[in-house]
């Protein structure tokens, strides 16, 4: 009788441990920018409804979500999930290059996965997945817009983004594409892709310049705040604007064709869901996904601009 319990009682031990052994949980953390403005309000909705969907999906992986609206907090964040969730791999979009570069460098030593997203770091081949927009692109088919809109040349201003390796791949593919062309760039300030920081921009590039016929904002964010700037200071007649990333607000104004937002460049902030599901593939397939996925930039214009238009969408 002694015998038949012992069986028994470690029969049942066995069959409680089999989840313990076979769930070897792997645990993925997720870093990115706080919801600052529209098109990284529209990376954390995507981040968000990837994460519950996967982790529904593969009740194998573990996700740590933290959101940051500075590099030393996201520094902190980073340090914090090795501390003490001790990840596996790491999807990280940098708030800015530079900063993060030699943290995000220290979580691949420890032998994590690392997945970058969009803002490269500023020392390449740390990372074992890279996920952005074509930038390179994206700045030279904005650039040949302003060619085909002002084939004599004129006069115009540039807003850059944060400091990253991004806006300057950006900046070099539309300079490139506007060689030649007459098209003068009286200034090019950063408006951090921010809307009040385009609006004070703005503000002083039309105090230092009675002429300019056009704007790259290359951000419809910083758009929006250019727009308001170049109306409060009544020239709104006198220059159009071309911003990018597919707002829906600025694909509505393309559509309906307006007059100062004559089309738009594609750059969705959906990326973030490709980079996490291919991260997820990682660990719960044999699919090789290390190496560069780069999702291409297309001009919107009134003819297409319906195609790109996403009313429920949160940007």
């Amino acid at each position: 009788m002694n015998l038949r319990r012992s069986i028994a009682a470690t029969a049942v031990a066995l069959v409680m441990a089999v989840p313990a052994l076979a769930q070897d949980i792997t645990v993925i953390g997720v870093s990115i920018p706080a919801a600052t403005h529209g098109w990284t309000g529209g990376l954390n909705f995507h981040t968000e409804q990837t994460i519950a969907r996967l982790e529904a999906t593969y009740p194998e992986l573990d996700f740590v979500l933290a959101t940051a609206s500075d590099p030393a907090k996201q520094v902190n964040d980073i340090e914090d999930m090795m501390a003490t969730r001790h990840i596996d791999a790491l999807v990280v979009l940098p708030f800015e290059s530079e900063p993060l570069t030699a943290p995000v460098k220290r979580v691949k030593e420890a032998g994590v996965w690392v997945t970058v997203i969009d803002r490269g770091l500023s020392e390449a081949g740390i990372e074992d997945l890279y996920v952005a927009g074509d930038n390179p692109s994206f700045g030279r088919v904005s650039g040949e817009f302003f060619r085909e809109m002002m084939p004599s040349g004129g006069k115009i201003v540039v807003l850059r983004g944060i400091p990253t390796t991004i806006d300057n791949e950006r900046v070099e593919g539309f300079q490139a594409a506007i060689e030649g062309t007459g098209i003068d760039i009286l200034g090019m300030e950063h408006g951090n892709w921010n809307r009040d920081d385009a609006f004070k921009v703005m503000q002083d590039f039309l105090s230092k310049y009675p002429q300019i016929d056009a704007v790259w904002a290359s951000d419809d964010d910083m758009a929006v705040g250019v727009l308001a700037a170049i109306k409060e200071s009544g020239r709104m007649d006198e220059m159009w604007v071309l911003g990018g990333a597919g707002m829906k607000e600025m694909i509505a104004k393309v559509r309906d064709g307006d007059a100062y937002v004559k089309a738009d460049v594609t750059y969705p902030p959906s990326m973030a869901a490709t980079a996490i599901e291919l991260t997820a593939l990682n660990f719960v397939s044999n699919a090789p996904v290390a190496g560069t996925f780069i999702i291409g930039s297309v001009l919107i214009t009134k003819e297409n601009a319906a195609k790109y238009y996403y009313p429920d969408s949160p940007f």
